[in-house]
């Protein structure tokens, strides 16, 4: 779709909106959402939407962890498009930026334009442009000056990525905005792709922050969804799965409620042996790598077994940590170990 001249502009977006443009442009789409949907005119000129301070104060609550781990990124992406006239915003679910960065010299200039602390940014409200977009797509979208809904936009740069949470749901989006004409192509394709890494590293760590005691797996699918990870208990279990991990192995909300092993999901070189067995031969590695591989040693009770095992019955260790197991024989593991020594 060729950029139209910007006197042109509300014109041109209503006549693709009348046309059959939609069907093949996610462009043509989103305009026509904003006027048909959205019942917004093109040449308007009103204010953008703001949320109270008070509105802001609770929508920064609803974020949650998010928004902590989101402030490293934050400060490093400024730092590298800060000095060439960009902001950084992060916008909620409901496009309204929560937190923004921006040099001093710039602040009125987007704040005139509606890049600020409180402003809604949604399609419902903003009609076509990054933030809303992005968020109503699922996806990192960039849009560029003429290609906003209102003429009184077409002047921005806007790249925006989703950030998705741990259960795999849209909370939040990233956007680098730029109000400067000479911005050039290979240089919004780099911002461009500096904004989509920094959402991953913010939904990686917020997704460690949402399971501090699990293990983080990263998990084979590439990373055309994002970061793909896992988080797996003591017991080798997956108990969260961030979306592209959902989507590239298939994990949903109710499958995450049945215990599963990450071996299961990763995939293994070989067929797994039986489980029992492959538990104890890892506990036979795991007590020769403590042991230095010293295999009397290896084998030697710890006190608090024995203590255990002679005082209450009651209270002797169970194979494995399992309960109402019935397996009460001496562990083979043990008993392999005593038989090298």
């Amino acid at each position: 779709m060729e950029r139209p001249a910007v006197a042109d502009h509300a014109d041109h977006v209503l006549k693709v909106i009348a046309g059959n443009e939609a069907a093949s442009s996610a462009l043509a789409a989103s305009w026509r959402r904003s006027g048909a949907l959205h019942a917004l005119d093109p040449s308007s000129r009103a204010q953008s939407e703001r949320l109270p301070e008070a509105e802001i104060a609770r929508a920064r609550e609803r974020l949650g962890s998010l928004l902590f781990a989101a402030q490293g990124s934050i400060d490093r992406l400024f730092l590298a498009v800060g000095g060439v006239g960009c902001s950084v915003v992060l916008a909620d679910p409901n496009g309204a930026i929560l937190d923004r960065r921006g040099a001093p010299c710039d602040d009125q200039l987007f704040d005139r334009s509606g890049l600020w602390t409180g402003a809604i940014w949604s399609e419902k409200y903003e009609g076509t442009n990054g933030i809303g977009t992005c968020i109503v797509e699922e996806r990192a979208v960039t849009i560029d000056r003429e290609q906003h809904f209102f003429t009184r936009n077409s002047g921005l740069f806007c790249t925006t990525a989703p950030i998705f949470d741990e259960h795999g749901d849209l909370a939040a989006a990233l956007d680098v905005s730029s109000c400067r004409a000479d911005l050039t192509d290979g240089f919004a394709r780099l911002i461009a792709s500096s904004v989509a890494d920094a959402a991953r590293v913010i939904e990686a760590e917020n997704f460690r922050l949402a399971f501090p005691k699990a293990r983080i797996l990263l998990a084979p699918t590439g990373e055309r969804y994002g970061s793909s990870l896992l988080a797996v208990d003591g017991d080798d279990l997956v108990i969260g799965a961030t979306r592209a991990a959902r989507i590239g192995l298939g994990v949903s909300a109710a499958s995450l409620k049945r215990p599963t092993p990450a071996a299961d999901l990763i995939g293994s070189a070989g067929p797994e042996p039986d489980g029992i067995e492959a538990a104890e031969r890892a506990a036979v590695q795991r007590a020769l790598a403590r042991a230095g591989g010293k295999v009397s040693k290896a084998a030697r009770p710890q006190p608090l077994a024995r203590h255990a095992a002679s005082e209450d019955p009651a209270v002797r260790p169970r194979p494995l940590g399992l309960r109402n197991s019935g397996l009460h024989a001496p562990s083979k593991a043990r008993r392999a170990l005593r038989i090298a020594a």
